[in-house]
């Protein structure tokens, strides 16, 4: 089959992962899943787990972080970022392959999804119970990929049922209807699937009840905000949200008492995480690598002292905080760990010939401070004073800035490797934060306030003062809830969807992105659908673009 087709038909060269006794990937390559295949006990679990492995494409991927990332009043261009969406630029159209690189996955393994969904009743040696978990899981990540369309593109084809056979006509459901669906596939799924990422087994990066919970209630958060809104969707996120935070203990679910474990290496399996996509260090079977290890790392090979390492990693420099993160978002330094949980504020020098001199002697020696960046201002005279690269905030350039350190990776292969851990996708501390946003829509400061505070006061450990870190109900508004989702959550690909879904993407540009607030317009609330979607069609009436592109 030729993949020109507005919704690409099956799994051809797709990674087909199993998860077996020992928690390792092993993997076979599958060359397409027709309905005969899914019927066969060997086909629905290859079906499910190459549904699974598509992930990899989207979470990991440069094309997933151009979208979500840059372009926000949490980052901007670095030296290596990709201009184009960062500042909205005029060339920023319809061809781009960081368009195609998300719509294009998602419908690949919607399809795969549906193969599972739909072939359930038939499927032979497998018990009943079995296949109904397995339909459970793959109505979770049919959700998933959904939203992430629904969200990115507005209306979008809504394919329910596997597609064996090549078309080249299609429409655009409208956004009321996808979302039905969307929360109808959570519903189920929570009904299917085991409660608990922690507990009876479960393999890291397998669906739960408690993940489809945590994304119900986004998906009606998101709802809410939207021209599909139902009168009940801020209640039902609350509730939704509400229901799974009352319910920890039972699952074995908490919020890690320290910050900086959460994205700890080796870590990603904590009792915080609800849901991550796995990674394989087998590339074979990786269609897009995980490189996010890569486009937050500043250019510090370029300084003295310092030159390219595994501890300090490959710098690609594709995205900087702006000022408003970092002094603004970010302003309480001593209370709040997570700014230096977050960024790296000392290099320490791994090159004595790089080491600069004063009449031939090292200011400084192998492993010691090369460059520190404090997060703060200081004195020309202490920068003048210091023997090393001391660089405050109005200092910072293109390719000097504080690394973000969530997605660093020190065991890979190599220096120029892809990482290979999981990426965390959902994680409880979001759960908190979409409760008390449900609860500020809903005129409920009180408990808006104590779950932004849940979130706060763990931030302040070990040292910060708890006291400090609490907020009062008359604090709790819209945009502090973003503040406070941009402190627990930036660089986690979220932050362009959540000022879209609260309608502050523009405002918050304008106020805190100097370099896109010239560009961004109204239009820009919305990605381009992709040219060569709108190129497949040629049965029909045309596929509609979004509006202003």
């Amino acid at each position: 089959m030729r993949a020109y087709l507005h919704r690409y038909i099956g799994i051809a060269s797709i990674a087909i992962a199993t998860f077996g006794c020992s928690k390792q990937l092993i993997e076979e390559p599958k060359s397409s899943l027709t309905p005969q295949y899914f019927n066969t006990a060997q086909g629905f679990q290859s079906g499910l787990d190459a549904a699974y492995a598509g992930n990899r494409n989207l979470w990991g991927s440069e094309n997933l972080m151009t979208m979500t990332v840059p372009g926000t009043d949490e980052f901007k261009s670095g030296g290596g970022g990709n201009s184009n969406f960062n500042i909205y630029a005029s060339s920023y159209d319809s061809s781009s392959g960081f368009l195609s690189g998300v719509w294009n996955p998602c419908y690949t393994f919607i399809n795969t999804c549906n193969g599972i969904i739909d072939n359930g009743a038939s499927v032979t040696g497998i018990d009943a119970n079995t296949v109904k978990q397995k339909i459970g899981e793959a109505k979770f990540l049919r959700a998933n990929y959904y939203f992430l369309l629904v969200r990115f593109f507005g209306p979008v084809t809504l394919s329910k049922n596997f597609i064996s056979e090549p078309t080249t006509s299609a429409t655009r459901a409208p956004i009321a209807d996808v979302y039905n669906f969307i929360i109808q596939d959570l519903k189920d799924a929570i009904a299917a699937l085991p409660p608990s990422p922690t507990q009876n087994g479960v393999l890291p990066g397998k669906a739960t009840a408690a993940a489809a919970s945590h994304l119900l209630a986004k998906v009606y958060l998101t709802r809410a905000y939207s021209s599909a809104k139902q009168t009940d969707d801020f209640q039902n996120a609350y509730n939704t949200a509400k229901g799974l935070l009352d319910n920890l203990g039972a699952l074995n679910l908490g919020l890690l008492p320290d910050f900086g474990n959460v994205f700890a290496e080796g870590n990603e399996a904590n009792r915080e995480v609800l849901w991550s996509v796995q990674h394989t260090a087998n590339l074979t079977y990786n269609a897009v690598s995980n490189e996010l290890n890569f486009h937050y790392v500043m250019g510090y090979e370029n300084f003295p002292g310092l030159v390219r390492s595994m501890a300090y990693g490959r710098p690609y420099a594709r995205v900087e905080l702006t000022n408003w993160m970092g002094n603004v978002c970010f302003a309480d330094k001593t209370n709040d760990t997570r700014y230096y949980k977050t960024f790296q504020s000392v290099w320490l020098s791994n090159s004595a010939d790089k080491i600069p001199k004063v009449n031939g002697v090292p200011k400084y020696t192998l492993g010691d401070t090369a460059i520190y960046m404090p997060g703060v201002d200081v004195s020309n005279t202490k920068i003048n004073a210091t023997r090393y690269l001391l660089v405050p905030p109005r200092s910072y350039t293109l390719q000097l800035f504080p690394t973000m350190t969530k997605y660093q990776d020190t065991k890979r292969a190599g220096i120029n490797d892809p990482s290979v851990r999981p990426v965390i996708v959902y994680r409880l501390a979001e759960t908190y934060l979409l409760a008390a946003e449900a609860a500020v829509n809903l005129g409920d400061n009180v408990n808006a306030a104590k779950y932004i505070n849940a979130v706060r006061e763990r931030a302040a450990f070990p040292s910060g003062n708890v006291a400090a870190m609490t907020i009062t109900p008359a604090q709790a508004n819209l945009d502090y809830v973003l503040d406070e989702r941009a402190r627990e959550l930036c660089g986690e690909q979220t932050r362009w969807l959540d000022l879209v879904r609260t309608n502050k993407l523009l405002e918050r540009v304008k106020l805190y992105n100097p370099d896109a607030a010239p560009n961004i317009q109204e239009r820009h609330v919305l990605r381009p659908i992709p040219q060569s979607q709108i190129d497949r069609i040629i049965t029909g009436p045309k596929y509609p673009q979004n509006p202003g592109f």
